[in-house]
């Protein structure tokens, strides 16, 4: 069996990128799949409760952000003592990080038990919604173990340079919850109608049948590193290296959920449409953003092992193909929401007014697209580097420091059309921020390393 570092050491750095992004990023256009398809089924259901899962995704999103935090942070230290040829202290590392991600489920679940009400009150004072919301809530949040451990198998898995296993997992839970939705949302094959709470317990089905493939393999597997829980002992600089790159990682993540809160606290004066047509726009930019967090996957590990390894010359050329790669399909994503708004936006069952919403705000914030691309390079730089309260600081500037005052200042100015241009203008800014600081990180990384 050929060991991961090897084939980090010495592949081609092209081969070695798109053997490690190729499935990562496939593995992410079927999680995209699975979340429109999930929006498509609920749209046909009612508008209402299209509106409520818009009012509910920043809340979501917090257990999505502490599985990747914890995720990100067990892949990064285990690929960089790869790269330094600590395989035993690798093994170490996985199991504590495995170990965290329990403590973090039980966070979840009571943050479920006692946010998800007051949190669904602060937006509307309206019965059905408030139910709707919490019906979907609930479900997702106390059963988030099956999405916590998928997170932190796959990123053990791809710190190790195997990325099919985790796309094998992504792919038969995304089918398992496509194929649940419409059974258990309108109730066929002698199930009940269930609505939301349908689309809720697909989804967190297909995270645990997906937990169990990627788990199973990764327990019982031949593989370089090896949960070792026998005779386990705390080791304190590990849990804090874990948490040094992932909790940045989560707590980035976590702004993104606070940011969307805000945004909804601006747009839910204007309408109901207006809180949902975001939520449309986070659904359909997934197809153009996960392809580039699926390179993320295939090129963190790849960074980290040659950070450790300092090597300055495959680190390089791993980086400018990335960057290449993030860039491509984001060009292709801007020139589809731009001139073919509606054709996205024809698979969900939607009013003429909030159509109308919906278009305009694909239209105007596409423009972020290319300079997200290069944000979230500098980011994964950062990451690799275990500099990730660098990276945190780059996520709090753009979107607390610039996207929610510039959305604050322009509804004003001039209306909700004119909040949507609050993304591609924070984007920007924060890229001409942060270029020379990407520099400087390079040359203090790589001090005295020739390329």
């Amino acid at each position: 069996m050929t060991r991961s570092s090897d084939k980090m050491a010495t592949w081609p750095i092209g081969k070695l990128l798109f053997s490690m992004g190729i499935p990562a990023v496939l593995s992410m256009l079927i999680q995209a799949l699975y979340n429109i398809v999930d929006t498509i089924y609920i749209s046909q259901y009612s508008q209402d409760a299209m509106f409520a899962i818009g009012l509910v995704y920043p809340m979501q999103m917090v257990g999505l952000s502490l599985a990747l935090g914890t995720g990100v942070g067990i892949g990064t230290l285990v690929s960089r003592r790869l790269g330094e040829k600590r395989r035993d202290e690798a093994c170490h590392v996985a199991t504590t990080g495995i170990i965290l991600a329990f403590f973090h489920i039980i966070l979840i679940i009571l943050l479920g038990a006692f946010a998800a009400k007051p949190f669904l009150h602060l937006y509307t004072d309206r019965p059905e919604i408030i139910q709707l919301g919490y019906q979907y809530l609930s479900i997702v949040m106390f059963f988030n173990f099956g999405q916590m451990l998928s997170v932190c198998f796959e990123r053990m898995m791809q710190a190790q340079g195997n990325m099919i296993i985790p796309m094998i997992s992504l792919i038969i839970g995304a089918v398992t919850n496509i194929v649940l939705d419409p059974i258990m949302i309108f109730g066929q094959f002698g199930f009940p109608e269930m609505g939301i709470a349908g689309a809720a317990i697909a989804t967190v089905i297909g995270q645990i049948v997906g937990m169990s493939v990627v788990g199973g393999a990764g327990l019982l597997g031949k593989h370089e590193v090896k949960l070792k829980f026998k005779g386990f002992v705390w080791d304190k600089q590990i849990v804090k290296d874990i948490y040094a790159v992932g909790l940045p990682t989560a707590i980035m993540n976590m702004i993104g959920s606070v940011t969307t809160t805000m945004m909804n606290g601006v747009l839910v004066k204007y309408s109901e449409n207006a809180v949902t047509s975001l939520s449309l726009y986070f659904k359909l930019q997934s197809f153009v953003f996960m392809p580039i967090f699926g390179f993320n996957q295939g090129s963190l590990p790849i960074l980290s092992y040659n950070y450790g390894a300092q090597n300055k010359e495959r680190y390089m050329k791993t980086f400018r193909l990335y960057l290449c790669c993030a860039l491509a399909f984001m060009v292709a994503g801007t020139l589809l929401f731009r001139f073919v708004p509606q054709l996205m936006l024809s698979f969900f069952a939607m009013d003429a007014s909030l159509a109308a919403i919906a278009e305009v705000t694909l239209k105007t914030i596409c423009l972020s697209f290319i300079p997200a691309a290069i944000s979230i390079v500098f980011s994964t730089v950062f990451q690799s580097f275990g500099r990730g309260t660098t990276s945190m600081i780059q996520q709090i500037l753009r979107q607390l420091g610039f996207l929610i005052p510039l959305a604050y200042l322009l509804s004003y100015i001039n209306g909700l059309d004119a909040v949507w241009y609050a993304y591609p203008i924070a984007e920007i800014m924060t890229v001409i921020i942060f270029i020379p600081l990407v520099n400087r990180a390079f040359k203090k990384a790589f001090r005295g390393a020739s390329e």
